[in-house]
């Protein structure tokens, strides 16, 4: 195991609750190799608030894949990202139309994205949950819609929340951001990394 991880994890195997490529590649940015593990969980919603929807969705996508993993030496992460306008969430669009509409919200403006983290320590001294959220404003530039057509023609934002991707070729309308640039592409790994150091395992 290498010694940054040893570092951040405290020896313990580390599970992502998750099939993201993009979670996953922030965590081997901040040297963490997790074992992928992604939850099948149904998921059940209580509340609109978006930090309180991600943080809850979170919590439920760990807890199931850590019930596989009672008794191990394990950290499972659960996460959940969305995008919210005017309060209103925008999650991965079910069709074309639904992401030329949420891009046509988002254009010319800020909004808010919201991502939950929840971490499960199986078989260890702290079995609380620790979950928590990040939240990042993105302005985006002024769009026409043929710039939005052209987008959604890439493919790109049909697997995600707000239906664009802010490591492709979306960056070339976001204008600006203000709090955790990760936390827009789907893991606030810095904050996650201090949680996870946190923990007596």
């Amino acid at each position: 195991m290498m010694q940054q991880e040893h570092m951040i994890c405290g020896g313990a195997r580390v599970i992502l609750a998750s099939a993201s490529p993009r979670r996953l590649e922030l965590l081997h940015q901040v040297g963490i190799r997790p074992q992928v593990e992604p939850s099948r969980v149904e998921e059940v919603i209580t509340s609109t608030a978006p930090e309180q929807v991600v943080m809850e969705l979170s919590r439920q996508k760990a807890e199931d894949v850590a019930g596989f993993h009672a008794g191990e030496k394990a950290l499972v992460i659960g996460a959940d990202t969305v995008v919210a306008a005017d309060g209103q969430i925008l999650g991965k669009p079910k069709s074309r139309e639904e992401a030329v509409r949420m891009l046509s919200m988002l254009q010319g403006r800020v909004h808010q994205v919201y991502t939950g983290v929840t971490v499960v320590a199986c078989g260890g001294r702290n079995r609380t949950p620790v979950t928590f959220f990040e939240e990042t404003d993105v302005w985006v530039y002024p769009m026409k819609p043929e710039q939005i057509a052209a987008y959604v023609d890439t493919g790109d934002p049909m697997d995600k929340a707000g239906a664009y991707g802010i490591q492709g070729q979306f960056a070339a309308y976001v204008k600006g951001i203000s709090g955790d640039y990760n936390n827009v592409v789907g893991l606030p790994v810095g904050r996650l990394c201090q949680e996870l150091m946190k923990l007596e395992l």
